[in-house]
């Protein structure tokens, strides 16, 4: 059976599933899946990274004005994925998108690496590019533009929380027999949440 007794709080597992992730994961095991839903109704799945969970959400960053920010802006529901292959293990989650507030994401902006920062406004992102030498220009105008002191963020760049209403651990078991625990969102509950197991 499961291995990990139904907690309180699904982001404490997680969190100690994340933490083994780091332990044994070679690339990226901050790396998640992110569903979005286009205005034709068609969804679009890409990989981003989870720069923080905290305040009961799940926080990465993108540029507003991109395919996925467009769609969140648009429709502020999606589903996200982890998949540790090393671990056997997989952590899925739907939830509400809200934008985070211009204080932390500046100070996430800040944190990163001058080149990233540069990159964020050189690469008017998941729109048409003519050349891969239109982007080094880009990057060599902002570069020089912004060659001494701070870099400011970008107000088109910034982050995104996604709340849980549902988020499903899922464990690899032999002969596929694999074990599922879900977490949903239920204010009637004590805790705040309500667990069942699924079939495999």
């Amino acid at each position: 059976m499961f291995a990990d007794d139904p907690q309180d709080d699904p982001l404490a597992l997680f969190g100690r599933w994340l933490e083994e992730a780091k332990a044994q994961e070679v690339n990226d095991p901050n790396a998640m899946a992110v569903a979005t839903v286009g205005p034709d109704g068609m969804p679009a799945v890409r990989m981003v990274l989870l720069k923080d969970v905290s305040r009961g959400g799940f926080v990465f960053y993108t540029n507003y004005e991109s395919r996925k920010g467009a769609h969140i802006l648009a429709h502020p529901k999606v589903a996200l994925l982890f998949h540790w292959k090393s671990l056997r293990r997989q952590v899925r989650i739907e939830g509400e998108v809200a934008q985070v507030d211009a204080d932390e994401a500046d100070a996430y902006f800040a944190s990163r690496a001058k080149q990233s920062q540069i990159g964020a406004w050189a690469s008017q992102q998941s729109r048409p590019l003519e050349s891969r030498h239109a982007l080094e220009k880009q990057v060599a105008r902002y570069a020089a533009k912004y060659g001494l002191g701070t870099v400011p963020r970008p107000t088109h760049w910034s982050g995104f929380r996604v709340t849980p209403r549902l988020i499903e651990f899922w464990k690899d078991g032999a002969f596929r027999l694999h074990d599922r625990l879900v977490y949903h969102r239920d204010m009637e509950s004590p805790t705040g949440w309500r667990t069942e197991r699924l079939y495999p």
